[in-house]
């Protein structure tokens, strides 16, 4: 019998490939324009996805049993279309929190010490224009810090913040359980008027895009910082731009982008106060390897027709399976 074929949008870990190859053939994406992946597509059993994927994608011929997306967030992949395909989603919640938490913690630290600015100047001026950053340089002890997105980073932030710098953290309440002990609820309109940091790692969806507007910047003190670990649309952009040209407030941690990659006449680029990353919070030895190992597992599943760990789409899974009869050896 003809092995399954695994479409990889993108090169993994090869942790994750020797999983793969144990059961299927292993197909990489020269590129991941959509054209490329449109006219793969049709040949592939399994799409792991590192990459956008064409909004018409799942409506071109295909054999897929499911699609895995190397990572959490889902705003890569044509979440309704796939659903109405009956096409199961799968992801690897929690892959890559500790990289994004200490990430988020390395920002705020960066602000609060000024230590890129001091980097910059002594290289390019002289030792006491980058001294004289220290002078309004401030510690994180005690600081307030708000999250909003209590998901696996959120907590993960808060907990670091709360332990080690005995910071205070005010979180967005979560619909699907209670918040840690070290965080209070709050509202968003508090987040925003009384914490020192405000970190963004919550999901982009309709109700989070520009969620951070020129109303809710308005509110944030001028010593106040942001850091977003989440997806460039959660914030208006132009209104970002505006705030921090103005300094009204302390300046902001970016790894995400309304377009990426960040375009080279971008005005973030000519601004002193923002330090900027090119999507690389999540991106360590580590979680490249827990992302490829759950991605290939959660694979391997789906090839076997048993329901993901983590599916993302769960209506879709009975019809899934009678769509698939035939190859499962039952009757429909």
């Amino acid at each position: 019998m003809t092995r399954p074929r695994v479409l990889l949008t993108n090169a993994i870990d090869p942790i994750g490939d020797r999983i793969l190859e144990a059961v299927a053939d292993i197909v990489r994406a020269p590129d991941a324009r959509p054209a490329t992946l449109n006219a793969m597509v049709g040949e592939a059993d399994i799409l792991v996805v590192r990459a956008f994927l064409p909004p018409d994608i799942f409506d071109r011929p295909n054999r897929l049993r499911g699609v895995v997306r190397h990572g959490v967030g889902l705003d890569m992949i044509p979440m309704e279309s796939a659903t109405a395909h009956g096409i199961p989603v799968a992801n690897v919640p929690g892959s890559n929190a500790e990289a994004v938490a200490e990430y988020a913690v390395t920002g705020m630290l960066l602000i609060a010490r000024g230590v890129h600015a001091m980097d910059r100047d002594l290289r390019s001026k002289d030792w006491p224009v980058a001294r004289k950053h220290s002078e309004v340089s401030t510690e994180l002890r005690g600081r307030m810090l708000g999250v909003i997105g209590m998901g696996n980073v959120g907590v993960r932030v808060a907990e670091i913040c709360s332990a080690a710098f005995l910071m205070r953290v005010l979180g967005t309440a979560s619909r699907s359980k209670p918040l840690p002990s070290f965080v209070e609820s709050a509202s968003l309109e508090r987040i925003f008027a009384e914490s020192d940091f405000i970190l963004l790692s919550c999901p982009l969806t309709p109700e989070t895009r520009h969620l951070v507007d020129a109303t809710r910047l308005a509110l944030m003190k001028p010593s106040a910082a942001l850091i977003n670990a989440a997806r460039g649309p959660v914030i208006d952009e132009e209104a970002l731009i505006e705030a921090l040209q103005a300094r009204r407030i302390r300046g902001a941690v970016l790894d995400v982008f309304d377009q990426q990659p960040l375009a080279r006449d971008h005005p973030f680029l000519s601004l002193d106060n923002v330090v900027l990353t090119p999507h690389a919070a999540g991106i360590t030895e580590e979680s490249m390897q827990n992302m490829s190992r759950g991605a290939a597992e959660e694979a391997v599943r789906l090839l076997r027709f048993e329901r993901p760990v983590s599916l993302c789409n769960p209506e879709v899974w009975d019809r899934h399976l009678k769509r698939f009869a035939a190859e499962r050896g039952v009757r429909a």
